[in-house]
């Protein structure tokens, strides 16, 4: 019997506060719907968010139901202002990331790049996936093992190979931080 009266206090007490939108609604004004409880949200009810961390900057955007996230680092010539690479990664957990590296055209393709974190150069060659106007394309995966090491080092370097003169070129990406992005784009993937 007590469970009964706890049921009709909870429904009389839904009743009561649904009052002011029914009123609302028999004298014609319009009442604003609740967002779905799924729908994809980040802080402050934003669309979008930009924040900067360190070297790196995490960007999120709503459209529709989909948010996607991601943590990115740029460098451009100054003098041209021309984008020389960018680095662009997601990741749901902050365990691991995955995206695409943009190198600048002129690269041997055949060759790929080879990655190295400080002093750890990173096991097997990474192959360009396409070229397109933003410049040549480089699918990364970093897994729970090389995450730690981009998370605590300084620099990671990209290595190449010019394609008219077969000379190395090498590219860095400061990992000022990396962590903090890593960490920053997981919490808005998982709200």
């Amino acid at each position: 019997m007590r469970k009964y009266a706890y049921l009709v206090a909870m429904l009389g007490a839904a009743c009561v506060a649904s009052l002011p939108a029914l009123a609302a609604q028999t004298k014609g004004d319009k009442v604003a719907a609740a967002p779905a409880a799924d729908a994809p949200t980040l802080p402050g009810g934003a669309s979008a968010l930009s924040e900067t961390h360190g070297d790196w900057t995490v960007n999120c955007q709503i459209a529709g139901t989909n948010k996607t996230c991601s943590l990115s680092h740029q460098q451009f010539n100054k003098q041209s202002n021309q984008r020389l690479l960018a680095i662009e990664l997601s990741s749901k957990t902050g365990e691991d990331a995955t995206g695409t590296l943009a190198l600048p055209f002129g690269l041997a393709l055949a060759k790929g790049v080879n990655l190295t974190i400080d002093d750890q150069k990173l096991d097997g060659s990474l192959q360009f996936n396409t070229c397109q106007v933003v410049g040549c394309l480089v699918p990364v995966a970093f897994d729970a093992n090389v995450t730690p090491l981009l998370k605590s080092g300084t620099t990671l370097k990209i290595d190449a190979f010019a394609a008219d003169t077969g000379q190395a070129v090498s590219f860095s990406i400061p990992l000022n931080g990396f962590g903090g992005a890593l960490a920053r784009t997981a919490e808005l993937l998982a709200n």
